[in-house]
């Protein structure tokens, strides 16, 4: 649904999203009426102080404004229940109801500072009568200060242009002065969405990456949600809708029908020893996230055990690993790994737009230096992780089709020279000399670490890789097969990471549109049934739409209603169409290597205290070209989520390499 215009400009607020705020102000409001006329029929005989009678008068007016607010509320409310997300026709009158209640907030004003005055002056009467005027002052005033508060947070910068091109949008001839009209409105989206990434980050030193980085992401932004007239409660009532859909597709889909991508025997021989590895290198991937992870894995008893080393005095243990800003990170550290301080070759916690903290210790068990880089953690970070469009990368290799997401390929470039032309791997290999060469990582920092593995590789052919929970928009698709000689990815569940890439989130968006012009039920109800579904679950083939027999096939297919969502109205338009679809700025990218995924068994785990347990196979790229919605999309991502997993899949007795049966696949 487009965002209402109101005063002559969009906000970004739709017409049917006022009837949860509308109900909670309405029984505030109702309550605040009931309290304040029976203060007035119990106190009305004994308000015969000075200023009593103008106290009796502000009562009995404010009874009556309120009954108006009451009234006008009700309307709202009523109002808000009509109709469909891509049918506001019924909800018409909304704007005009809008503006009557705004125009109340002017005698609620004036009244409430008169109540202010006239108690000021009331000190003789009756305490009581006294305070609940007073509270009943105060309460207007918070409502108002309220109300200005969710003004702000709707208020749309764009949205003086954006109604202006509202209007103009149902018809379908073609202006020559809309493209040029629609390049000026995405140019001052861009400008937009970077002012408002700057005041987010407003503690990021601003050098030139971290401008570049800026820009990258407002133009990500700008551009994808450039192309829809979506607001926000839209997106998260087409979420419900597709995770509802989403179960019920596989709980419908038959064993025949799912496409297995069995790997050969050589994969399903060596499932158990990656699984091994795995296993052993997360702790030390986890332990690059420092002191605030190992708080969070031991809430009780971790800021006791590390609470000495924040304290403790720079000693010549730190220049021994050559670290820098520590601080409470060492003793962390040392806990979550097992190793001994002198194990540790470097550790940087250094942390900037493009540049991320990494380990680099040597593991005696597996005879390997390891290099462990850290992952999201910090705004600079989220920055790297946004920069999202891709760069050719030199790799000196055979391969044709280079190409990288390039947040993450500036970040391994980082590490690069970190290691190289600042001698940290030939000081560690000094010390060590036969041992092999292990990167490992987690989320943006299993990325960062599967592109340094290609960096390296000319100097050490046999360097490892293990990416757990990578994310999906990394390689192109002629590394990402490369990739598979020497990286091994790990995937827990529904991770969100692992499928995350701008072409998915653009598949997503589609898929969102689709299901929402195909909604047939008012907005509160799915977002009502969504908020049950997700805690407590039921049928997932009662979706609220039109289709009939739940067979939710059609919604791949371009509709009409689709069209009343989307800006671009060109008689050249297809709805498949899409503004990410630059094969140079934003292709199709892919996560990195062979991937296990483990999966849980057994039920959903919705308010469910179980022990669950994981069954481990070896996974195609194309099992992840979807996100799927779920409570667990972004937990399972957690990294002492993927230690349990490892831990309960490596305890199993049950045989963890056997194929597949083709049904789960």
């Amino acid at each position: 649904m487009a965002g209402m215009v109101l005063f002559g400009r969009r906000w970004a607020i739709a017409s049917d999203d006022l009837f949860f705020p509308g109900l909670f102000e309405l029984f505030l409001r109702v309550l605040w009426w009931l309290g304040i006329l029976a203060l007035y029929l119990r106190y009305r005989g004994k308000l015969d102080c000075a200023r009593g009678v103008l106290l009796g008068n502000y009562m009995v007016v404010l009874l009556v404004l309120l009954a108006v607010i009451v009234c006008t509320m009700l309307a709202i409310v009523c109002v808000s229940m009509r109709g469909t997300i891509c049918n506001p026709g019924p909800r018409k009158s909304m704007s005009t109801l809008l503006y009557i209640r705004l125009a109340l907030f002017l005698p609620e004003i004036v009244w409430a500072s008169l109540g202010a005055v006239w108690v000021a002056e009331s000190t003789q009467c009756d305490k009581i009568v006294v305070s609940a005027i007073i509270a009943t002052v105060v309460v207007s005033w918070v409502i108002i200060g309220f109300t200005v508060v969710i003004i702000m947070v709707v208020f749309d910068p764009l949205g003086g242009k954006a109604a202006r091109y509202s209007s103009a949008a149902p018809t379908l001839a073609f202006n020559p002065e809309d493209s040029q009209f629609v390049g000026g409105l995405k140019t001052a989206a861009t400008s937009v969405w970077e002012k408002r990434m700057k005041l987010l980050c407003c503690c990021v030193e601003r050098d030139d990456q971290a401008h570049m980085a800026f820009s990258s992401t407002a133009e990500l932004f700008s551009t994808y949600f450039s192309d829809t007239d979506l607001v926000p409660s839209d997106l998260v009532a087409g979420l419900t809708l597709l995770h509802q859909q989403q179960d019920s597709l596989r709980r419908n889909q038959a064993p025949t029908e799912v496409v297995s991508h069995s790997p050969g025997p050589a994969q399903k021989d060596d499932l158990d020893a990656e699984l091994e590895n795995c296993r052993h290198y997360m702790p030390i991937a986890a332990a690059a996230y420092g002191w605030p992870l190992y708080i969070y894995r031991n809430p009780f008893t971790g800021l006791c055990r590390i609470g000495g080393d924040c304290c403790r005095s720079r000693t010549t243990e730190y220049d021994v690993v050559g670290g820098d800003q520590l601080h409470c990170h060492f003793g962390s550290v040392l806990r979550m790994t097992g190793l001994q301080h002198r194990d540790f070759i470097h550790i940087s916690f250094h942390d900037k737009v493009y540049e991320l903290p990494f380990l680099v210790v040597l593991d005696h068990k597996k005879e390997s230096v390891v290099v462990a880089v850290r992952g999201t953690m910090s705004l600079q970070d989220i920055l790297t992780d946004l920069s999202a469009e891709s760069e050719n990368l030199d790799l000196g290799c055979e391969v044709q089709d280079c190409m990288a997401h390039k947040g993450i390929s500036q970040a391994a470039k980082y590490l690069y020279r970190r290691l190289v032309s600042d001698g940290i791997l030939s000081q560690a290999f000094s010390v060590a000399p036969e041992y092999g060469l292990v990167i490992i990582g987690h989320s943006l920092g299993a990325g960062a670490a599967a592109l340094l593995a290609f960096m390296l590789r000319g100097a050490y052919p046999h360097v490892r890789c293990y990416a757990f929970s990578p994310p999906r928009g990394l390689l192109s698709k002629s590394l990402y097969e490369s990739s598979k000689d020497f990286t091994v990815s790990l995937v827990v569940g529904k991770d969100v990471v692992p499928r995350l890439s701008v072409t998915n989130m653009e598949d997503l968006k589609k898929k969102i549109l689709r299901l929402i012009a195909h909604c047939n039920k008012p907005k509160y109800k799915i977002l009502l049934r969504g908020c049950w579904y997700g805690l407590f679950g039921g049928n997932p083939d009662d979706l609220p739409t039109e289709l009939d027999g739940g067979d939710h096939r059609d919604l791949t297919l371009p509709l009409l209603g689709e069209q009343s969502l989307l800006t671009h109205k060109s008689p050249g338009y297809r709805p498949s169409d899409s503004p990410l679809g630059s094969p140079t700025k934003y292709p199709p990218l892919y996560p990195p290597g062979r991937i296990i995924h483990l999966e849980e068994e057994g039920p959903s785990g919705r308010c469910s205290c179980y022990t669950a347990q994981y069954t481990a196979k070896w996974a195609h790229e194309s099992e992840f070209s979807e996100i799927l919605i779920g409570g667990k999309m972004l937990t399972d991502h957690m990294p002492d989520v993927l230690i349990r997993a490892l831990d309960r899949v490596s305890n199993r007795d049950a045989c963890i390499s056997c194929p597949t049966p083709a049904g789960s696949a």
